[in-house]
């Protein structure tokens, strides 16, 4: 018999995180679709041995650390979810910013390669200026505008080709802090909403894009993918539909633009950063919609359990 795939995750307490780790055990995590099968695989028992390592027992920017972690466990695969992903903060803190999602990464390539583990990193549509006026797909250049996009864009420069790079956008989970959450608790209590309506991209729901990893962890395919939801949005339609779902009429969300944000946001984001996932499409089953990922999530949400 087969041993188990040996997966290692980092950031495993993330918001995909925490989904990854229920998917890998065979675990359906509160949000996910039990339909959503990109490779048309069920996941088997003990078809995985997931090794979770949350911040708190695996520092990325201690390469040594790194290295020891990958010799003592020896994974056929890692899955490198851990990030600084404070967009604003970010642009005072780029020292600890580029530590964690350049060098971090960086060190994870290298050990991987060392053991002979396959790396799949995640990376963001912040790498695109947001000016390209249509969808990016994966060969087009990157232009980050802002500390948080540059780390990440650094970060996946320092992977080797052989490694697999997934771009997500916007992403948001039933465990975790993301907008979903603010907006619905708006809804429910009463309040409004103001959204941009001049930001647009694709939503990446957590337990549709952990499900994909699983995929791409049978895989292996190396290279960079662009891994969304299907449909481009934005903040304003997103936060429309969430107040709508939960019984909130016209007047729940205001559109603005983004120059109308008081205060200002430090960091640029891209103005246009959809992803095309044709390639991800050619090769595997598309995501669901956005609207019905979305969905998925606000019915859960009240099962949501922030780490």
């Amino acid at each position: 018999m087969n041993r188990p795939t040996r997966v290692l995750v980092t950031g495993a307490g993330g918001q995909v995180g925490v989904d990854l780790v229920d998917i890998l055990a065979g675990a359906l995590p509160p949000g996910a679709s039990a339909t959503y099968s990109p490779d048309d695989l069920s996941i088997e028992e003990d078809e995985f041995e997931v090794l979770g390592l949350t911040h708190h027992e695996l520092d990325i920017t201690d390469r040594d650390a790194v290295n020891a972690a990958l010799h003592a466990t020896r994974p056929d695969v890692v899955i490198h979810l851990a990030a600084y992903t404070a967009v604003d903060q970010a642009e005072t803190d780029a020292a600890t910013c580029f530590a964690v999602n350049a060098t971090g990464t960086g060190n994870l390539s290298d050990a991987a390669h060392e053991t002979g583990a396959h790396l799949i990193a995640v990376s963001t549509d912040y790498v695109y200026d947001g000016r390209k006026g249509s969808a990016y797909v994966e060969t087009d250049p990157t232009n980050p505008l802002s500390v948080y996009g540059s780390s990440k864009r650094d970060g996946e420069l320092l992977c080797r080709p052989e490694d697999t790079i997934v771009r997500a956008s916007w992403v948001m989970g039933v465990r975790g802090k993301n907008v979903v959450h603010i907006i619905a608790d708006r809804a429910t209590s009463g309040g409004v909403v103001r959204f941009v309506n001049d930001q647009t991209g694709t939503v990446t729901v957590a337990s549709d894009l952990a499900r994909s990893l699983v995929t791409l962890a049978r895989t292996r395919p190396g290279g960079v993918w662009h891994v969304a939801n299907t449909g481009t949005t934005t903040w304003y339609d997103i936060a429309d539909y969430v107040g709508r779902l939960l019984g909130r009429g016209d007047h729940f969300a205001t559109p603005i633009t983004t120059a109308e944000l008081s205060p200002a946001p430090l960091a640029h984001r891209p103005e246009r950063s959809d992803l095309d996932t044709t390639k991800w499409r050619s090769r595997f089953h598309a995501m669901p919609e956005w609207t019905d990922g979305v969905a998925r999530l606000v019915r859960d949400r009240a099962q949501r359990a922030t780490p």
